[in-house]
């Protein structure tokens, strides 16, 4: 099981997923996140829009990405919104811009950014020298 982290300060709460580079570990670390946001009392509705997020920008870094991939949420609340944050960090791209994953049908692929900013209040991707980060903040009241 991978290492966690899990910090409290002035009311935000944090927590860190790396991603094993192995088959099924998007769903495990899905299920662990959805744990997580119970014990921070996220709203059902936002936990349910929050995983097909994690889902989205996980499968992505995976697909796309050298790993390692690690998973960060974060927790906010302030007068009654909560906000929380997605990221996932990946080592940057695996193949050159323009060039397809092999084996990847490209019919079944393609709609997961869509998804993540139909359903993120705001989301950006930030790159660094050897990192990409790509996240989304949903809202809830």
């Amino acid at each position: 099981m991978a290492v966690q982290l899990n910090t409290r300060v002035r009311g935000t709460s944090e927590h860190v997923f790396p991603m094993p580079p192995v088959a099924g570990a998007v769903p495990d670390v899905r299920r662990r996140a959805g744990a997580v946001l119970a014990a921070w009392k996220v709203s059902p509705d936002v936990v349910e829009d929050a995983l097909l997020v994690v889902s989205e920008l996980l499968t992505n870094a995976i697909v796309h990405a050298l790993p390692p991939a690690v998973l960060r949420l974060s927790w906010q609340r302030d007068g009654g919104l909560g906000t929380l944050r997605i990221e996932v960090t990946d080592a940057g791209p695996a193949r050159t811009a323009g060039q397809p994953p092999a084996g990847i049908d490209p019919d079944e692929h393609g709609r997961g950014e869509e998804i993540v900013h139909a359903l993120a209040t705001r989301y950006g991707v930030e790159t660094r020298s050897g990192a990409v980060t790509r996240w989304a903040d949903l809202v809830a009241v």
